[in-house]
């Protein structure tokens, strides 16, 4: 089960992790209560209610692709609750004046996922990426797959960000039609075969996964400029194309190799051994 608290400055902010989406959300009003320094809740949830209502009349949209989940309340209920992903949060973030803001955002960067640290900062989160794989023993091969395909993903989602594709949910649907046309599985499958929960698919692929995807997102991507894709249904037709022309490429050295390119294989450690509990010492 995933961890449904994060702490910023000894400040509980409540979270849910979408797995359909890959997506983390975290409590508004926790977010709020954290940069105006306020302990106290419902004076939190009254400025988050104002703001909220200044935003609409402003017509921001940051506040129309905020959700409503069942967090845990203070008095241990399960309520419903405003969340919103960390590009939302990004975006609400600037209309609060709050000395607070460029350090939650950073731990946002931390805490959320790598979308907001592209959106942060590409070069330091690319360099703080580096140091991660290098760290957890990814060869310098892999590093320079796993940036390229990032390269071109970034090349992808400032596409669909400039023709009218824009929410979180949009870019997750878009990235597994994509993914299962080339791939066969759907992205939560392909997480599953591998173990995986909250980690970074991409961060578990091997070189040959790295490829076909990157393969399928470049195809995607000129496939939708060639027809001027825009909207959901043009750029998922493109993705259908673009994610064919890899699973016929994939097919193909499957065939002649006799080796799947899917695999089960991550990078997660090995479990903790647990030999000298239960009276097993001798």
């Amino acid at each position: 089960m995933e961890k449904s608290l994060a702490v910023f400055e000894g400040q509980n902010i409540r979270r849910h992790y979408d797995e359909k989406t890959d997506t983390w959300y975290f409590s508004v009003v926790d977010i709020i209560r954290v940069l105006i320094s306020q302990p106290d809740y419902q004076r939190a949830r009254n400025y988050w209610k104002v703001l909220k209502h200044r935003l609409k009349r402003e017509g921001s949209e940051a506040v129309t692709d905020c959700n409503r989940l069942k967090l845990l309340a203070e008095d241990g209920k399960l309520r419903l609750t405003d969340v919103a992903s960390p590009g939302i949060l990004l975006r609400l973030i600037q209309s609060v004046p709050s000395p607070k803001a460029e350090p939650i955002k950073l731990w946002l960067a931390k805490v959320g996922n790598e979308r907001l640290q592209d959106m942060a900062d590409p070069a330091r989160s690319l360099d703080r990426a580096r140091q991660y794989w290098q760290q957890h023993g990814r060869s310098e091969k892999w590093i320079q797959q796993r940036m390229m395909g990032q390269e071109t993903r970034n090349k992808l989602t400032d596409y669909w960000q400039n023709h009218d594709v824009t929410k979180e949910s949009e870019y997750a649907a878009l990235t597994n039609i994509i993914h299962k046309e080339w791939a066969g599985l759907s992205v939560k499958a392909h997480k599953e075969l591998k173990d995986l929960k909250s980690h970074n698919l991409r961060d578990h692929m091997s070189e040959g996964e790295l490829i076909f995807t990157a393969l399928a997102e470049l195809s995607t991507r000129q496939i939708a400029e060639g027809m001027n894709a825009v909207g959901m249904p043009e750029n998922a037709y493109a993705g259908k194309k673009g994610g064919g022309i890899a699973k016929r490429a994939r097919l193909d050295l499957e065939k002649k190799t006799g080796k799947k390119v899917i695999t089960s294989q991550n990078y997660l450690p090995p479990p903790t051994a647990k030999k000298l509990k239960h009276g097993h010492a001798r």
